[in-house]
């Protein structure tokens, strides 16, 4: 069977959609860790772990929101990560196997992001907002490059 010119960057992006996949999925099961515990001493833990200042803006959010979470709001969240993890894990192992549809959901789910990372953009500029921005683009860019030649030797006369 040959190997299709772009197997190689398509399964970088497989491997890449797989992590984030496996990354959410980590913290749906942390969110169902905490189920029936008192999130808030679990919070206050971490942020005591971490050697964070609770007086400090991120880590008061954080104690902030952990105060406020019910066992209904984490399964809620758990699940939404559950679904994310699927669609991100479905998407990479098409994409590591050269499945058309993969390569459309790629292109499709990778530039919903676009908007809101140039929104994002457009109210705080910061290197970690350009770098996402960055590689989104290139991924989406890169698949439906891929994609459009995919198609491209199907017409007749090519």
């Amino acid at each position: 069977m040959p190997i299709r010119p772009h197997a190689k960057g398509e399964r970088v992006v497989a491997l890449f959609e797989a992590t984030k996949g496996i990354l959410v999925l980590l913290v749906g099961f942390g969110l169902l860790s905490v189920v029936h515990q008192d999130v808030q001493s679990v919070a206050e833990e971490l942020v005591r772990t971490f050697h964070l200042n609770p007086a400090k803006l991120f880590p008061r959010i954080f104690l902030d929101a952990a105060d406020r979470f019910s066992d209904v709001r984490l399964w809620t969240l758990a699940a939404l990560a559950l679904g994310y993890a699927a669609l991100r894990l479905a998407e990479a192992y098409g994409l590591w196997f050269g499945y058309g549809w993969a390569e459309w959901f790629a292109v499709l789910s990778g530039a919903i992001y676009i908007g809101p990372e140039l929104y994002g953009l457009w109210h705080r500029i910061s290197w970690v907002h350009v770098g996402v921005l960055a590689l989104n683009i290139g991924v989406v860019a890169y698949i439906g490059w891929a994609l459009w030649q995919r198609h491209r030797h199907r017409l007749p006369g090519h």
